[in-house]
């Protein structure tokens, strides 16, 4: 375990009351301070480090100058509030993140009052401060009372359609309420798109760079002397740099750019647009991921998304494997299919890295497109390179799918465009908790006509379903696959393309049939193992297809045996509940089969390790034995205790 920083003044600090109590002088020494706690504690717990120092400073500024909690703070994604939850009564926990029983790495309204608004998702933030303030104005109250209504949203986040709905529904009402534009020139990967290159032309020009004061933005909102300063800075933007701002024709006053780490200049604009702010205002902070720990400054990514490390160093300790990672077999896969059709293009939402696309990038720059945090986009751009001839993989994970189900249903299934969707992420994920899970996409997906969709037992079931994809061109198809290591099974050459519809049996037995949906089959595989030590060796077979249903495979299970139990890693809705559609259309529970269903629990799950939540799912091996024995009617003596 590392050393913990000396933090004298940070510890003097128990809520952001006690920020407000401290000078101007002291803020600075309490954001260096900060940053050091920060980091030590994301090197015990891994997470989402760059992004939470770059807004280390701007956390300080925030939270002495807001009277937090009556004036709701919503952060946009959420993953870069380590600092807001140190400051904001947390700091005893904060070497819990991300772990089973402990502090979320996101906001959660559950965990405290200083999270008026859960986030993990991106780009929502100025919906719900609109929501707030709008609520203010209307007599309604939380826990404290309703005060002021803040957003900070990243650059990335802001390229989304839903924070310019925001944006123009905001600039409309005309609520007092403030967005915090913070622009780190990088959300993920490295920005793409026209709204990059726009913010970027705000603060390119040096003159413009020079006005170190408040001077800088809303001339209306600013004391003397600082006008003539201000109006000169805003005729630059308006009139030399970019021919008119697009906030202020959405109706926000727009003040900036400002150094999101000169606690000088965040310090004085936000107490002033505080004091005479009547409408919306937007104030464009300039970051930098990863501030002030050089590792963090020189990776790639900004240390978006650590394990464990070496404060020291910045080294990160990550367990060794002896099976690759799901991602990369995808993208490896992909690599070989595209190698051999030029037709093949892959398109993700803001994920290259998280998704294997950066590798299939490399490879094929002209055929990889990166759209940013533009999930609907995605979906409905795959569907005109469908149309267009191409074969697109929009690759996306699983949870964030959900936010293009539109466009799926109505773009793509509609008029059954051979759109291939690469689903990340799939099933219970781990230290990033429910709101990262993958568990709907089975049943969001299945419900549509015309869609194919599958799911990988193991890595070599991976590799087929990609070949599969790629030839398959009467309509959408989907399939799934988890995060982490595989299991380990011999890779083949080449993928081969898997019959659609069409499942397999793994090992024959009597009296029980396991029908398994996904990479539970290895747990189904060791609870047979289990069982077989008790005298009963169940059938074991991999579905994999949820639609269309192997129907020849299904009926001769249910005919051949006392019981049958479908193991999956979705919701109720998904493969289980077509199985048991087709027995009851089929007549076959007529016929006295016991049927279960064991799918993911009807809670949202907290984080912890992928085997906890999957224990407390009851999917593990031990709990599909118990659930064989239940079925059969057969007592489980070595439980009794």
């Amino acid at each position: 375990m590392s050393d913990k920083p000396a933090t004298p003044i940070l510890d003097r600090v128990a809520s952001p009351a006690d920020l407000r109590r401290l000078s101007d002088a002291e803020l600075r020494e309490v954001a260096d301070e900060l940053r050091a706690e920060t980091i030590s504690a994301v090197s015990e717990t891994g997470g989402h480090l760059g992004a939470g120092l770059g807004v280390v400073e701007l956390t300080v500024a925030l939270h002495a100058v807001f009277d937090t909690p009556r004036d709701k703070l919503v952060w946009d994604v959420s993953h870069q509030t380590y600092p807001h939850k140190i400051v904001t009564g947390r700091r005893d926990r904060i070497r819990t993140l991300r772990k089973e029983g402990g502090l979320s790495g996101f906001t959660k309204r559950s965990e405290s009052v200083y999270d008026p608004f859960g986030a993990a998702h991106s780009s929502t933030s100025i919906s719900a401060a609109l929501g707030f303030a709008v609520a203010r104005d209307l007599g309604g109250t939380t826990d404290g009372g309703l005060g002021d209504a803040i957003a900070v949203i990243g650059d990335g986040a802001i390229s989304a359609g839903m924070a310019y709905e925001a944006l123009n529904n905001a600039g409309h009402l005309g609520k007092r309420m403030f967005v915090i534009l913070n622009d780190n020139e990088m959300s993920i990967a490295p920005p793409v798109g026209a709204m990059s290159s726009y913010l970027s032309r705000l603060y390119a020009g040096a003159p413009f760079q020079e006005l170190k004061s408040a001077a800088k933005g809303a001339v209306s909102l600013l004391p003397e002397p600082f006008r003539e300063g201000a109006r000169r800075a805003k005729d630059m933007l308006k009139h030399t740099m970019v021919g008119g701002t697009l906030f202020e024709e959405l109706g926000f006053s727009y003040v900036g750019p400002i150094d999101g780490h000169d606690l000088d200049q965040l310090l004085p604009v936000l107490r002033t647009v505080k004091a005479r702010a009547t409408g919306p205002i937007l104030i464009h902070v300039i970051t930098k991921k990863g501030k002030g720990y050089a590792p963090a400054e020189r990776a790639r990514d900004r240390g978006h998304g650590v394990s464990t490390f070496d404060v020291m160093t910045g080294e990160q300790k990550k367990a060794p494997s002896n099976a690759p990672a799901y991602t990369k077999v995808f993208a490896r896969a992909l690599i070989e299919e595209a190698s051999r059709d030029d037709r093949i293009v892959a398109v993700t939402a803001a994920m290259p890295d998280g998704t294997g696309l950066d590798l299939f990038g490399e490879r094929f720059p002209r055929r990889m497109f990166d759209v940013g945090i533009a999930e609907q986009h995605a979906v409905t751009f795959c569907a005109g390179l469908a149309a267009g001839g191409m074969k697109p993989f929009c690759t996306i994970y699983s949870t964030f799918l959900q936010r293009g189900y539109d466009q799926v249903v109505h773009d793509v299934a509609i008029q059954r465009l051979p759109v291939r969707f690469a689903i990340d992420r799939a099933g219970l994920v781990g230290a990033d908790g429910a709101t990262h899970a993958g568990a709907f996409d089975v049943a969001y997906l299945s419900n549509l006509p015309g869609f194919v969709v599958m799911a990988a037992a193991d890595e070599a079931e991976l590799v087929h379903m990609v070949a599969t994809a790629a030839a398959h061109d009467t309509g959408p198809i989907a399939f799934r696959y988890p995060r982490g290591e595989g299991v380990g099974v011999e890779m083949p050459e080449q993928g081969r393309v898997l019959e659609i519809g069409k499942g397999r049996i793994v090992r024959e037995g009597g009296r029980v049939a396991l029908l398994s949906f996904g990479t539970r089959l290895s747990e189904v595989e060791a609870a047979a193992e289990a069982l077989g030590a008790r005298g009963i060796k169940p059938t074991v077979a991999d579905a994999r297809f949820a639609k269309p249903l192997d129907r020849d495979l299904i009926l001769s299970l249910a005919a051949s045996h006392e019981a049958l139990i479908t193991i999956e890693e979705g919701a109720v809705g998904g493969f289980g509940s077509h199985v048991a559609q087709l027995l009851a259309d089929e007549g076959v529970f007529d016929r006295g089969l016991r049927y279960r269903s064991m799918v993911l629990p009807d809670v949202f799950i907290d984080q912890a390790s992928p085997k906890a939540m999957y224990d407390v799912a009851a999917m593990n091996a031990p709990q599909i034995e118990a659930k064989v024995l239940e079925v059969l009617g057969i007592a489980d003596i070595s439980r009794r205790a």
